[in-house]
């Protein structure tokens, strides 16, 4: 079962990937030419990107189902994932040794990608699905809660879903940027360049609450509260995701 609060957190971690300061004001070389070339290139690159994460689910969530793990092993660890995650996003000096650990990966990433031609929707497909890798440096710590939230049950449809809707999150930035005029997009990256790390730091401070929250079982008691104050119906569409 996948709660609003995962599938919320999944959107905005991967838009936020997107829309960090070392991604965004980047947008236009990513895209190049490829809109000119081909008016729906950009879409191509998006669904190429979804297509990646919930495949990366898919493979992550049949894993944790092959492995046996204890659930409440898995819940643990998970949460004390996430609280790290959250720590490295709020402290500087910690995300950029982190930047460094996962810079071979965003290398690596980049080359094959050199070869691809963007401009065809085949090819926009093939990128899109290699630019979380390329982003990876500055994506790893959100991408990495989503993994988590991932790993915490388990399940192919579960991991397909929440990593889909991260790549889902991601993608939504760079089709919007695509098609805005230079003006709105001007605007758009003097706020990210400005709020940026602001909304990283809040995103992190997130996920240091909820790792500590499931460490202390105070999750639990919430879900508790707010499934009961929650119409029959809305919680059973909640319980059936």
């Amino acid at each position: 079962m996948a709660s609003f609060a995962d599938l919320g957190l999944s959107v905005a971690a991967g838009s936020l990937t997107t829309l960090s300061p070392c991604v965004f004001p980047l947008l236009p070389l990513v895209l190049g030419g490829a809109t000119q070339r081909h008016r729906a290139a950009p879409i191509a690159m998006g669904l190429g990107m979804v297509a990646t994460f919930v495949l990366l689910g898919v493979l992550l969530g049949v894993l944790g189902d092959s492995l046996g793990l204890s659930p409440d092993s898995v819940r643990s660890a998970s949460a004390w994932l996430l609280t790290a995650f959250g720590v490295v996003m709020l402290v500087p000096w910690l995300n950029r040794q982190f930047t460094l650990l996962t810079s071979p990966l965003a290398s690596s990433a980049q080359q094959a990608s050199q070869g691809l031609d963007a401009g065809s929707l085949k090819g926009a497909l093939l990128v899109g699905g290699l630019l979380g890798l390329v982003w990876s440096p500055c994506s790893g710590p959100l991408l990495g809660s989503a993994l988590t939230l991932v790993a915490s049950e388990g399940g192919a449809g579960r991991g397909a879903l929440i990593l889909g809707l991260f790549g889902l999150g991601a993608a939504l930035p760079l089709v919007a940027a695509a098609y805005a005029s230079r003006s709105a997009f001007g605007r758009v990256r003097s706020w990210v360049q400005a709020h940026g790390e602001q909304s990283k730091k809040v995103f992190g401070a997130c996920l240091l609450m909820v790792g500590l929250a499931i460490l202390s079982g105070a999750d639990r008691w919430v879900e508790t509260q707010v499934t009961t104050a929650l119409p029959d119906g809305w919680v059973r569409l909640t319980t059936s995701l």
